[in-house]
Formats: C-alpha cells, sequence, structure tokens
C-alpha cells in the first residue's frame, strides 16, 4: 500500500520558503496572495498503515514546530 503524508510549519511558526514565495509572486503578476505556506509530501510504500503515526510523530514529522497529517492512497 501506499501513504503519502503531509508536513507543514504550524500555524504562528516563521515559515521562511513561504514568505520568500508569498514575495515574489506579485512580481509575476499574481496579486492577492496573503499567505502561503511550504510543507513537504512523503510517500511511503508500505506493508501495513500500522506504524505510520509512529514514524511521522517520532521522525517524519517535528511535533514541536510542525504538523502533519496521512493518508492511504493505493
Amino acid at each position: 500500500m501506499r501513504v503519502r503524508v503531509l508536513v507543514r510549519p504550524k500555524r504562528g511558526i516563521l515559515d521562511p520558503q513561504g514568505e520568500a514565495v508569498r514575495s515574489a509572486l506579485p512580481a509575476l503578476g499574481f496579486e492577492g496572495v496573503r499567505s502561503v505556506r511550504v510543507g513537504r509530501l512523503i510517500e511511503l510504500e508500505l506493508e501495513s498503515e500500522a506504524e505510520v503515526e509512529a514514524m511521522c510523530r517520532r521522525l517524519l514529522a517535528n511535533p514541536t514546530t510542525e504538523e502533519y497529517e496521512w493518508e492511504v492512497v493505493g
């Protein structure tokens, strides 16, 4: 089975990559974007989803500064 994990900064945590993207968009003609959060997508091929939550908490995301969500996609 395939699992996708989306990890992104928690609300209120500084996101320098997101801020860089947000400030660059008007120069490209894209107005009206108030905020951008840049995260990362991790895809795992697994036999079982039983340990995905533990993987996220212990390695894939920093629980102090990041939030995550995951889903089975195949």
